[in-house]
């Protein structure tokens, strides 16, 4: 697994505060000096995009970034709600990559493309506008880097879900729901 600096000093930090706390790493999201909302399984990368597509296809997982902000209620919302529900951490976690990007941020990030930006220019190729936002890409980073950034990607999650309707987007990019319909088409399906 890759690690960036921001990742180790932000993991070291949180690893000693939770051992003067008792608490243990695993326990749920930390907040970290960014004012970001952090689950300790994320994807510990060095923000090469490509990299973590390939990491997570290696693992036989797919990969998701989520676009949070400093203050969003919906992003707090989604830590300590949506993945605070055991049935879709553990889905996620057996299923998914998840790669954290701040919507203002100023690190540099490498795209899939190879371009390497800021996280805010980032956000603004792929017109991430709403935190939170989860971009769900295809499995071939080969293949998405010759598409147009809005094509890479095979479904989205721009704002907040409820949690049966945050886990149906993730189980409709597992199952591959998109090759065969919408969307809509697969929850209602689900719902069935």
């Amino acid at each position: 697994m890759l690690i960036d600096r921001r990742s180790l000093l932000l993991g070291a930090a949180a690893t000693g505060a939770a051992a003067l706390s008792g608490a243990r790493a695993d326990d749920g999201p930390m907040l970290t000096a960014d004012g970001l909302y952090r689950e300790p399984w994320f994807l510990q990368s060095f923000l090469n995009l490509g990299d973590d597509l390939e990491t997570a296809r290696s693992e036989g997982k797919r990969f998701a970034v989520m676009w949070e902000l400093k203050g969003c209620p919906y992003c707090k919302e989604t830590h300590l709600v949506n993945f605070a529900d055991p049935r879709i951490a553990d889905y996620i976690k057996a299923n998914f990559e998840i790669t954290q990007l701040n919507i203002i941020g100023s690190l540099k990030v490498t795209d899939i493309d190879g371009t390497e930006m800021r996280e805010k220019e980032l956000a603004a190729k792929y017109g991430v506008r709403y935190t939170p936002t989860f971009q769900f890409f295809g499995e071939d980073a080969a293949k998405l880097k010759t598409l147009p950034p809005k094509e890479r990607e095979v479904a989205r999650i721009p704002g907040y879900l409820r949690p049966d309707d945050f886990l149906g987007v993730f189980r409709y990019v597992r199952e591959k729901g998109y090759e065969k319909g919408r969307l809509r088409d697969f929850m209602k399906n689900q719902a069935s």
